[in-house]
């Protein structure tokens, strides 16, 4: 099972990135990255580190096993639903990175402008590739569960929280204004009906829940 899920990793990592950017060069002219945003000083900077990290470590951890430098000896049955559940992952974030069309993008510009997908999935999620992937990751854990393999999906996940509070939903809300506000009042942000913002809300929403304080590049009034 340690091959197979150092396999399903590669392919993954090869279809979810190389492909998608490829295809997405094809369309749009553009891959889609946009690299790092901000500084070491700055949270959504450590987002971008720590998803690479992720990644990184995501692969590390089924490979060490297969060369056996780390013990491996979970039951079958968990072994198989973690195979499930990660083959479940990666065909989804697959799925959520179509729907999303010409909008795709790794990382911020904030100079640039993309059309607001909500249609599909998207309808119910406003961010069902990272729900995905931490399926994905998930998934792996249980078929390969070692230390390099649940630091890669802690790290995945605070990177995810980090790319969504601090990165982009400043960016959708200051670049499509009360649209996203509104769209982001009737989604969940992860899972149906958990994280939707307040109704009329001009400024993202504190990590806590609590009242908005975090300003936008710009005020929305609009």
């Amino acid at each position: 099972m340690t091959g197979l899920a150092l396999g399903l990793y590669v392919l993954a990592l090869v279809v979810l990135f190389g492909v998608r950017s490829w295809v997405q060069h094809r369309r749009t002219g553009s891959t889609g990255f946009r690299g790092i945003s901000g500084t070491p000083a700055e949270p959504e900077w450590w987002g971008g580190v720590l998803f690479v990290v992720a990644m990184g470590a995501g692969l590390a951890g089924p490979a060490l096993a297969v060369a056996s430098a780390t013990p491996v000896d979970p039951p079958a049955g968990v072994q198989v639903l973690g195979l499930v559940l990660a083959l479940a992952g990666f065909a989804a974030t697959l799925a959520a990175q179509t729907g999303m069309g010409a909008s795709w993008r790794i990382g911020v510009d904030p100079a640039e402008r993309t059309e607001l997908v909500t249609s599909g999935v998207f309808a119910h999620v406003r961010n069902p590739i990272f729900t995905a992937m931490v399926a994905a990751q998930l998934g792996v854990v249980l078929m390969v569960p070692t230390w390099v393999s649940v630091a890669a999906l802690v790290a995945l996940v605070a990177a995810v929280q980090l790319q969504v509070r601090v990165a982009e939903e400043p960016y959708l809300l200051a670049t499509h204004g009360a649209a996203y506000a509104a769209y982001a009042a009737r989604t969940g942000r992860f899972v149906p009906g958990v994280g939707r913002w307040p109704a009329g809300t001009t400024r993202t929403p504190r990590p806590d829940g609590g009242t908005p304080g975090r300003p936008t590049a710009t005020e929305v009034d609009r």
